[in-house]
């Protein structure tokens, strides 16, 4: 058994034992589900509506010569159907089955709580594998409103489609469940609940998952903080922004220690975005203040309260939740730096930790690795001021330095290799690059006359996109213009290979017609920028003509006349 209770995830070599069949009396799979204890199997709730009839719970993973088939029910007190908010969010969706006969404990595995965005796999039972199989997949980001995560394929073919709503999402590395699949969109991504989700809609769940949760209690709303006179509606907007992922990789702000409004928004913010207790206070979520300054659930994957601990402590939660094995003493950092994984990190007091330097140093790591950082100081002093300069304005100006580069590139070597090819080859068929280019140079005029601060420059981000989109379309159209050029060295090839074979067939004697369309041939293919789609009706004229010219003179058994 796994430290924290129950077994990890098998190996992509083995049918893990914690996976359910799901089977309905007539006999068809109608989806997987995950064993939580001896007795309690988590699924969709739409894999297992009543209205369909009885449900049969089979364990292929087990070890016994027969695959275990053992009689499931709904818990009636554990059942959360699928439901869409006002803007068509789906929510919910989520049950738990009581076995008719418990199965070992040893099979049951425990739910983590762990960052969203990682490789994950999972184990389901679509058509056509009765007996399971590993898909994999990236977790790329929270969306919606329920606190569920996109997955997205990342081989070709590894869709999951029916037979794998309910099934169990590990992390690829390490094994560790983390969440389950809901649903399948068209286009092939499908959604998962992670395991704070699943516990915030159905707390029976929480005895059957470890880790411990993303928000520290001090930075937890109370009933208090609900007062609009403690609401600082600019400060929650910029913080709900960024907890949607504004594009900023690191906000840093000030919360002074007397300014209990700022206080309050950030407590507010922080429990409105976290999955498993959203909204700490009795209120309903929908009244706690404009829509603007309400955060998406999820929006962060930890929220540590700095003040009065060690850097080693809050590096350790930070490896805790991304799922990191255990370290030695004094590797931790190195084992962020190499870690695959980031996170969406939250930290207050950062000037209140008992080393800052310390702690600014990992966050470095983290944020060198691509977490993304919400940094809050009591003062902006010496460690805000390093923070600043090292974590946003550095940052920045070498982003920017890159990017300029990049656009350099693109207006330059790239622009230039595009122009000599488009000067030797018409890009007949061919979308014009203009306008890739125009945009382009505009933006490297931006980016140039722009100051270092972060707060004046553009949206890199905008900038980055249409930068890789330049690329890749003049890096495209070349390509094509290749194409276009060795097309006419062979249209050229053709034509003097027919060349030689008509002066052979025609021993000397002279067919002025057959001559005038090697002539237009031979100038279309010499003619800069070459026009390959004409140059190739000439070609093939001229081919044809003698094709039939030389079989008419073998015919009469001489010389064409």
């Amino acid at each position: 058994m796994a430290a924290g209770g129950g077994v990890r995830a098998a190996s992509l070599m083995e049918t893990p034992r914690w996976a359910v069949r799901l089977r309905r009396a007539n006999g068809d799979i109608v989806g997987t589900g995950i064993l939580l204890s001896p007795d309690r199997v988590l699924t969709c709730a739409h894999v297992v509506d009543s209205a369909n009839g009885p449900i049969t719970a089979e364990f292929v993973g087990a070890a016994a010569p027969d695959v275990p088939s053992v009689p499931a029910r709904v818990d009636e007190g554990a059942y959360v159907q699928e439901d869409r908010d006002l803007d068509g969010d789906p929510g919910g969706d989520l049950a738990l089955l009581e076995l008719e006969r418990p199965r070992p404990a040893a099979d049951a595995v425990r739910l983590h709580r762990l960052s969203s965005r990682r490789e994950v796999r999972m184990y389901g039972f679509p058509r056509g594998h009765n007996g399971g199989i590993w898909f994999r997949a990236l977790a790329v980001g929270g969306c919606g409103r329920d606190g569920q995560v996109q997955l997205a394929p990342t081989v070709p073919g590894e869709v999951a489609g029916p037979g794998f709503s309910g099934a169990g999402v590990a992390d690829g590395t390490t094994g560790e469940v983390f969440g389950m699949v809901l649903t399948r969109h068209p286009d092939g991504h499908c959604f998962m609940a992670p395991a704070e989700t699943i516990v915030r809609h159905l707390p029976q769940v929480q005895a059957f998952t470890v880790g411990p949760t993303a928000v520290d209690d001090r930075l937890r709303s109370t009933g208090d903080d609900v007062s609009a006179d403690l609401l600082d509606e600019p400060f929650a907007q910029r913080l709900a922004e960024w907890l949607r992922d504004d594009g900023r990789q690191v906000k840093i702000s000030v919360v002074g220690p007397d300014d209990r409004a700022r206080a309050a928004t950030l407590r507010r913010a922080v429990s409105l975005a976290d999955r498993e207790r959203p909204a700490a206070a009795s209120a309903p979520r929908s009244s706690w203040g404009p829509p603007a300054t309400v955060p998406s659930i999820g929006g962060y994957d930890l929220a540590v309260d700095a003040a009065g601990l060690e850097c080693a402590e809050i590096a350790g939660r930070i490896a805790g939740r991304l799922g990191l094995p255990p370290c030695p003493e004094g590797s931790v950092s190195a084992a962020l730096r190499a870690a695959r994984s980031t996170l969406d990190l939250v930290v207050v007091g950062v000037d209140e930790a008992v080393d800052p330097s310390d702690l600014l140093d990992l966050l470095e790591v983290l944020r060198a690795g691509g977490s993304r950082l919400l940094l809050v100081f009591r003062t902006a002093g010496v460690a805000y001021l390093r923070a600043r300069e090292e974590l946003v304005v550095r940052p920045a100006r070498e982003r920017r330095a890159r990017l300029v580069e990049r656009l350099e590139e693109v207006t330059g070597p790239l622009a230039r290799a595009l122009h000599q090819r488009r000067a030797e080859v018409l890009p007949h068929g061919l979308r014009s690059v203009d306008a890739y280019l125009v945009a382009a140079h505009a933006a490297l005029a931006d980016l140039t006359r722009t100051p270092d601060d972060p707060a004046r420059l553009p949206d890199l981000a905008r900038y980055e996109r249409l930068a890789e989109r330049a690329a890749a379309g003049l890096s495209a159209h070349a390509e094509r213009l290749d194409l276009l050029r060795e097309r006419c060295d062979e249209l050229g090839g053709r034509l003097r290979g027919y060349r030689v074979l008509h002066q052979h067939a025609a021993q000397g004697v002279e067919d002025p017609a057959v001559d005038a369309l090697y002539l237009r041939a031979h100038a279309l293919l010499q003619t800069r920028p070459c026009d390959v789609r004409e140059a190739e009706a000439a070609v093939a004229a001229y081919t044809h003509r003698v094709d039939g010219t030389d079989a008419s003179a073998r015919d009469r058994g001489g010389a064409p006349r």
